[in-house]
Order: C-alpha cells, then structure tokens, then sequence
C-alpha cells in the first residue's frame, strides 16, 4: 500500500484509511474478516469515533483484533459530539479519550481529532486537554474534523501541537471545495465560497484532508455509483474503469487520490470485496484528461 506522512508528522500513513462506523450491524467473524482484507492490503489505518454505534464500533473492533496486533495498527478516533450539542471543554476531551481508549483496549491512540466545530470552544481548554493527554502518552498527535480555515488558526493560536488532519466531506458529486476555485470573481453559485478556502488553506499548512462519504451525494441522500440519477458520470466511470481493469468503486476513490493535495479519503464500506476494491485506488494514477472528464460528467462546469 503506498504511504503518505500523515500532515506534517512523521507517522507514514496508507493513502487509504479504513472507516469503522458502520461495524455494529456486522458479526465478529465479519469484522475479523474485514479487518483482515484491509490488513492484507497494508491498509492498516482505522478511522473510529465515540459515537459511532454509540461507542459499540469501538468495542467490537477491539474484539475483533485482540491486543497482539495494537503494534501493527494506526488508529484513530474523534471526539467531540455529544447528543444535543457539541463539546470540546477539556473536561469531555479527556474524559472521552479515556472512554475511547478502554473500549478500543489500548493505551494510546496514534491520532485524535476534534469532531465537528463547537460554538462554545474555548481554545485555552483545548490546549489544555491536548497537553495532559500528550503528556500522559494517551494520544501522539491531534487534528480535527469539518472545520474551515478560521477555526483551525483559533485554535492553532492556542494549541502547540501541530494539527495534522481535517476530515471534510469530499466526492465526486460533493466537490464543492475544489469547484469553488475555478469560479473566483465570478457571479454564479458556483462561485460560493463556503468552507473559507479550506482545500488550499490545509496544502499550505500541511494538514492532510481525509474525505470522508467519497461515494455520497448530497448529505447522506445515497450513493452515486450505478445510480440512475447520475447517468453520465456512472457511463465516464465505467468507461475508465475498463481501460484500468479495476471496478467503479477503485476509480472514484482514485480521483480523489488524483488530487495534488495528497488525501487520505476514508472509506465506509462493510464489505470485504468493497473494500478491496477501494484499496486498489492506490495503485491507480488517472489522467489529467481522465480527472477532468469524470468532473464534468458529474454535472460540473468549467467557466
């Protein structure tokens, strides 16, 4: 699996991350035998969250693998989304953390993120929080989830820790953030700037994005992938797909990996042929002229 450093860490991270948020409606066996696929593949990167399956995606994953393999594993959780609100007072980043680490059966996590912005941060706990947990060997390094320039350089101000991920929802059909920077000065919708720049902003800074729902259109509304809805954009996939020799699913994880800004999108799969297939993105390096047709053939324009 090729490898990519994780923003401007150290840590070598596949170009593919593994997402567990979808693990509680699976058997142990069925884990066990996903968890092997990405495994087998060198995609040794797993995506958590506390809530996810209410922190049950944890725990069977934990199951699932036993503590002989923690040292061959990177894993990754995210905090912050509490039922109601949003929450990033030092008080539930630590105590999350430590909930996250008992149900994943570990003493450490590679990387933390902050999930979704919270009105109400106060950056000075963040701080805070960050270096109790780094200080105690809980967590090696720190990110965050869904937020736009702003937020991130509020909390740089406070935070020693380089932040070294964004999650940032990103497909073919929710490409608004690469889109946006072809309409500059322009008067047409497309010309909305709506994350702050955040694309360009995380390339100068050396965050790594990690899209996540890469198969998704609009807010979690379905599946864009042999879809009846997105008639051209499914005929150009395929069409790629052929020349490749590899499966819709592979090129429409390899566009995104296409992308300069050297993404680790997240995949959401729970099936071990799926997943798989996502997997081959790495070894795949589309055209130019292959990027941009997918592009328009998902109803985007060029001015």
């Amino acid at each position: 699996m090729r490898t990519i450093k994780l923003g401007s860490s150290e840590l070598d991270v596949p170009v593919v991350a593994v997402g567990m948020m979808r693990i509680n409606t699976m058997s142990k066996p069925e884990v066990q035998t996903l968890i092997g696929t990405a495994m087998d593949a060198g995609a040794n990167f797993f995506d958590h969250a506390d809530i996810y399956g209410k922190g049950t995606c944890e725990e069977i994953f934990a199951d699932a693998v036993g503590s002989s393999v923690r040292e061959t594993m990177i894993l990754q959780s995210k905090c912050g989304i509490r039922p109601g609100m949003f929450d990033f007072s030092k008080e539930h980043i630590l105590a999350s953390v430590d909930g996250i680490l008992k149900r994943l059966n570990t003493d450490y996590l590679d990387i933390l993120l902050l999930h979704r912005p919270d009105a109400l941060v106060e950056p000075e706990e963040v701080a805070a929080a960050f270096d109790q947990l780094e200080q105690e060997g809980k967590v090696r390094h720190f990110g965050v989830s869904n937020q736009h320039p702003r937020q991130i350089e509020l909390l740089k101000k406070y935070v020693r820790q380089p932040l070294v991920a964004n999650q940032l929802q990103l497909s073919i059909t929710n490409a608004t953030m690469i889109t946006q920077g072809f309409n500059v000065n322009m008067e047409n919708d497309e010309a909305v700037n709506r994350d702050g720049g955040i694309l360009d902003y995380c390339r100068l800074h050396d965050i790594t994005i990690q899209p996540w729902s890469p198969f998704q259109f609009g807010f979690f509304e379905g599946v864009f992938l042999d879809n009846p809805k997105f008639p051209e954009l499914n005929a150009k996939i395929d069409e790629i797909a052929a020349k490749y020799g590899v499966s819709n699913t592979t090129i429409a994880i390899a566009w995104i990996l296409r992308h300069p800004a050297k993404m680790q999108p997240v995949t959401g799969t729970t099936t071990p042929q799926r997943l798989a297939d996502c997997l081959k993105a790495a070894d795949v390096h589309l055209t130019r002229e292959e990027w941009y047709a997918i592009l328009l053939a998902a109803g985007n324009t060029l001015p």
